[in-house]
């Protein structure tokens, strides 16, 4: 799957359909660029909650 803004947003929002490890290297993604942090709130908020659980990494 391409890495590209578009596609990460699509898969962390759900409208564009992935495995759970797609899901989660998109949230990476969107971490590890900053995306997460310039985006809408809750992709920070959700960004922070995966960090926490563990699920991606900082």
């Amino acid at each position: 799957m391409e890495k590209d803004l578009y596609t990460m947003v699509g898969l962390a929002e759900g409208f564009v359909d992935g495995t759970e490890e797609e899901i989660i290297e998109a949230w990476q993604y969107l971490h590890d660029s900053g995306h997460a942090y310039k985006l809408q709130g809750w992709f920070g908020r959700q960004a922070k909650m995966l960090i926490e659980e563990g699920i991606i990494q900082t």
